[in-house]
């Protein structure tokens, strides 16, 4: 394998290797497709039978009980899908693996059929799974012996994850609001495909990096703009207290396994299909509460009996830790509105026709936001040329052809709105504003993170809920004037770009901090064991923000719009003050691990 790695080191691009790029743009294209999908399912699911683009007209809870299933799974099946590459595939096959069954997925929802909805869904859970955990690890292993590079590797991946996401909801948002919602599901699908082909056909320029399942005791991990790769060694594993998995431990991952499960199906089949099988009473309790609440008990048991067998040292390590997931599902539960409620709002309450100076001036800034950035990754991809086009010329060829149908429809998008004299911002356009702001602050957040006014764990924590709160906070102002019930408004678009800078800003003091303190400070042996526990944190973070965010219409029409978006400004508060509140004690938990 060091002579893969050395041969990937001779071909440089940006000081790169041009294997990094080669995953950069397959990384691109699927966050393209998950992405561009993503966005639209809540205003198909919802978008009225009967109009100019009908949708299933489905009520609001319902679809959003789905997508809050979804999302969570989303983040559940990565532990399987990086253990059986560990095990069995390795990552190379994985990630050809996923990209097949997402492709696979995004062609099946472009029937308008129920039953190819679910399927397709299926089938993206599935393949994400395979792929999210391991194009991280092909990287890992790539870097292998240079880990002062990785860093970089690493930004530059993540360039790749939020541009995808970027023109993802640019475009199949812009096709879907224009043409019709299967034309955006079908674009997705299209960028998936093409992701693949690139990948399957670039797959020998790694060697053997990825092909065979590695050996050590390895985890990677890839969350968003969260990275860390921790690497266990022996020595290592002979400091800590052996602390392995009993029969009772197992039989309670089992069970508290199987009931969040059951509540994730059953949650949106009652709603949906009428299908409920935990139809039951105990105590006045129905039955999907008590399954959750029990499969919640046992798993609760079973963190404290593991966590009561280490030494205290790393016990308190590992309290902290868990101290840190509580605060992470309460952050993704009001964040990932953004792709839910959030979405609705844009949609039914923002002004989004333009007229003269601002319809030309947005124009203008769309322009600039669309073209900019893709002549940037179109320069990446020149260099790219240079360096591989005689070793991977087909994989070439067909990552050039996806640009061109790239730039043809951002030609096709533009030249379109120009035409017009006045415009209305597609619902979808704000999604991108998140991407966007990634991009632009990351480097000054992590600039301020390298310094000596790096704050800690907790406050970092504390900092982040509360600029998330303070964003929704402007969407309770901006909706103040709405009345109680109201299905449509006119709020200025200003209120929801607000809103969107101060979630982004919130998520880049929390997402690159969770994992990186998760690796500090949970024992070897436990390592791989707590980073399913920190997916779990943040899949139960997606049910509740779909769940929470189903309930907009009962509060918008019980009370009103300003108080549905209050709620999600004081709990995320509250949260953040807590955790600053807690900072002396977490920081002697921690033990000066910072």
């Amino acid at each position: 394998m060091n002579t893969d790695i050395e041969n990937l080191f001779k071909d440089k691009v940006i000081g790169h290797p041009a294997g990094l790029f080669i995953i950069f743009f397959t990384e691109m294209w699927e966050r393209f497709s998950f992405y561009g999908m993503r966005i639209l399912l809540i205003l198909f699911l919802t978008a009225p039978i009967i109009s100019d683009n009908p949708g299933w007209d489905w009520p609001r809870e319902h679809a959003l009980a789905l997508i809050g299933t979804y999302g969570s799974l989303l983040y559940l099946t990565p532990i399987l899908g990086g253990w059986l590459a560990d095990k069995y595939t390795g990552y190379k096959w994985a990630v050809i693996i996923g990209c097949f069954l997402m492709m696979l997925g995004h062609a099946s929802m472009v029937i308008d059929s129920p039953w190819a909805l679910y399927l397709g869904l299926g089938l993206l859970i599935v393949g994400t799974g395979f792929f999210k955990p391991n194009m991280t690890s092909m990287i890992s292993a790539m870097y292998e012996g240079k880990e002062s590079k990785k860093d970089g590797a690493y930004t530059i991946y993540y360039m790749g994850v939020n541009a995808g996401a970027f023109f993802g909801m640019m475009l199949c948002g812009y096709l879907a609001e224009n043409l019709g919602w299967h034309y955006g599901f079908g674009l997705a699908g299209i960028f998936m495909l093409l992701g693949l082909i690139q990948f399957w056909l670039a797959k020998d320029f790694f060697g053997d990096i990825g092909e065979r399942p590695s050996k050590e005791v390895k985890v990677d991990i890839a969350l968003n703009m969260s990275e860390d790769n921790v690497h266990v060694d022996e020595a290592k594993l002979a400091q800590e207290k052996q602390n392995p998995f009993t029969t009772v431990d197992l039989v309670l991952i089992v069970l508290s396994s199987l009931g969040g499960l059951l509540y994730l199906f059953n949650d949106p089949m009652s709603k949906i299909g009428d299908i409920n099988f935990l139809d039951f009473q105990i105590g006045g309790m129905d039955g999907s509460n008590v399954t959750i609440l029990t499969a919640l008990v046992l798993f609760l048991y079973l963190i404290i009996t593991r966590i009561s067998r280490y030494t205290k040292i790393v016990r308190d390590k590992i309290i902290a830790v868990s101290i840190f997931g509580v605060f992470t599902v309460f952050f993704f539960a009001a964040f990932e509105q953004s792709l839910g409620s959030m979405t609705l709002f844009a949609q039914d309450y923002t002004m989004r026709s333009l007229t003269g100076t601002s319809a030309i001036l947005f124009k203008i800034v769309d322009l600039i936001l669309t073209v900019g950035p893709l002549a940037i990754i179109t320069w990446v991809l020149f260099l790219l040329f240079k360096k591989t086009f005689k070793k991977i010329p087909i994989s070439n060829i067909v990552l050039a052809l996806s640009f061109v149908v790239l730039w043809g429809i951002v030609y096709y998008k533009v030249s379109n709105e120009f035409s017009k004299e006045s415009t209305e911002v597609p619902a979808t356009w704000f999604g991108i504003l998140n991407s966007f702001f990634i991009i632009s602050l990351a480097p000054v957040f992590s600039k301020w993170w390298e310094s000596k006014y790096n704050p800690s764990a907790a406050m970092k924590y504390g900092l982040g809920l509360v600029l998330l709160g303070l964003g929704f906070g402007v969407l309770v102002i901006g909706t103040l004037g709405i009345e109680q019930g109201a299905k449509t408004a006119s709020v200025s678009m200003i209120f929801l770009i607000f809103a969107y800078l101060l979630h982004t800003m919130g998520e880049l003091c929390i997402s690159p901090v969770g994992l990186s303190y998760l690796s500090k400070l949970v024992p070897a042996r436990m390592i791989g064991f707590m980073f399913g526990i920190w997916y779990l944190a943040i899949a139960i973070g997606q049910k509740a923000a779909g769940t929470m965010g189903g309930m907009i219409d009962k509060i918008t029409e019980e009370y009103s719009l300003s108080t549905f978006f209050l709620i999600f400004t004081l709990v995320p508060i509250a949260i953040g003050l807590i955790s600053v509140v807690l900072n002396p004690i977490l920081k002697r938990l921690m033990h000066d691990v910072r």
